[in-house]
């Protein structure tokens, strides 16, 4: 229990909600039968990922938009969780995946720039903004995006309203009046996911005021682990809609209490990984680069490729944390998106003939001198590419002389290690021999 509420504290979950959640668990956990295969470490690591999970919803909130006529959502936030960038994501996804024709509206005429950030958005996502600069009040607006969208035959509208860098009267009197003008079906909460233990008098103090039909979490893309989701749907006990991943204008995808507890115990989130594969990546590329690499034909362009995917999936940190056990090794490593960056860099300075036949700049010293001269990089920086290229096609080479037979099913990588390598034989005779496969 020691571990699990430091688990939950790290992950920014308020210390009350810690406090309850913990006592619940022990009454819960005390006289479960262990099943067979965990020991009772291990129970009550199930039992608390259960919890959690209906804590944060049980099943997933489907969000649902008016089909037959317009849908107006309100967001509401404090200033900097990220209200006017999560504005534009999500009528970008609404558009994509319900095929509306969404209006954004500025009513953000305090902060400055603001009106002019969402404008960059729309231009973007190629959606249209309503604004009147920072002098209208922004009921008045309202009224007259209202106006504007109909004759325009908008059927979404979604309206940006203004923040504050903490809670006051004129703020919340200003969001009801905006409230009463719109009648929205529905008004996201956005909360930014590093607001940690605020994050319960926060998601409180709006849900009184103003009623919220769900919440957005952003920025998890960042070192938090989301335990201001916790706290979030504990306090207010609305659903989780959408959480924020990231800068880019498409980062945003549905809420998973069952993936989020994951990651709030620091148990990956394997499932959210597999999306983000499934949407990024073209099956047949995929497909046509691993016949190369199983025929030894994996080149520099392949690699390329390659690196543009893992970046159309976001940052290399934020993957890598999705794998279970990862994010215990990664704990003092640093995991920079700048190398990948680097190594296009290294890739760019070669020559068309050199990214086909990688041999020639490893036999060849005078082309790495120029490959790292042409890059701004070292030499021995080309030399760990061609060493990593080299290796990731040995790799591939022993997955494919494996036969799937002798593989253990309850520990498959006992199996692994008593394959042979294609070119390789085990030593018989007496003593020791030393045979051996690396991996």
């Amino acid at each position: 229990m020691r571990e699990i509420r430091l688990s939950l504290l790290e992950a920014d979950v308020n210390f009350k909600v810690v406090k309850t959640f913990t006592k619940d668990i022990r009454e819960q956990a005390t006289g479960e039968k262990i099943l067979k295969g965990l020991n009772p470490a291990q129970q009550v690591v199930k039992v608390v990922h259960e919890a959690l999970t209906d804590l944060l919803g049980g099943e997933t909130s489907v969000f649902t938009v008016e089909k037959q006529k317009t849908h107006h959502i309100m967001l509401a936030g404090l200033q900097g969780s990220g209200k006017t960038t999560t504005a534009g994501k999500l009528a970008n996804y609404i558009r994509k995946h319900d095929h509306k024709k969404p209006l954004l509206v500025a009513l953000d005429v305090y902060r400055p720039a603001a009106v002019d950030q969402l404008v960059t958005i729309g231009k973007q996502l190629d959606i249209p903004v309503y604004e009147e600069g920072t002098k209208a009040k922004p009921v008045d607006i309202v009224t007259r995006a209202q106006s504007y969208a109909n004759e325009h035959q908008f059927d979404l509208i979604i309206y940006d309203t203004a923040g504050r860098l903490h809670i006051d009267h004129s703020m919340m009197d200003e969001l009801k009046a905006i409230k009463s003008t719109i009648d929205p079906q529905d008004i996201f909460l956005v909360l930014d996911a590093m607001t940690g233990q605020d994050a319960v008098s926060v998601a409180d103090h709006f849900h009184q005021s103003l009623g919220i039909t769900g919440s957005i979490i952003t920025k998890l893309d960042g070192d938090t682990r989301g335990g201001a989701a916790l706290s979030l749907r504990k306090v207010t006990d609305v659903p989780i809609k959408f959480m924020g991943l990231g800068e880019k204008l498409d980062a945003i995808e549905v809420f998973h209490p069952e993936r989020m507890a994951s990651r709030i115990l620091g148990m990956g989130d394997v499932l959210t990984l597999i999306d983000k594969v499934q949407e990024n990546v073209d099956e047949d590329d995929m497909m046509n680069m691993m016949e190369k690499m199983m025929s030894g034909k994996f080149n520099f362009n392949d690699y390329l490729k390659q690196l543009k995917m893992i970046k159309r999936m976001g940052s290399l940190g934020g993957l890598l944390k999705m794998i279970p056990g990862a994010g215990k090794m990664m704990k003092n490593a640093n995991v920079d998106d700048q190398q990948l960056t680097n190594i296009e860099t290294l890739i760019g300075s070669m020559t068309k003939e050199e990214r086909k036949k990688p041999e020639l700049i490893r036999k060849n010293a005078s082309r790495r001198r120029r490959i790292a001269n042409g890059s701004g990089r070292k030499v021995a920086e080309v030399n760990r590419l061609l060493d990593t290229l080299e290796q990731q096609k040995q790799a591939v080479k022993r997955m494919g002389s494996m036969d799937p037979s002798q593989l253990d099913p309850k520990n498959p990588l006992k199996g692994m290690q008593n394959m042979q390598q294609p070119t390789q034989k085990k030593k018989r005779g007496k003593g020791k021999g030393k045979g051996g496969f690396r991996f």
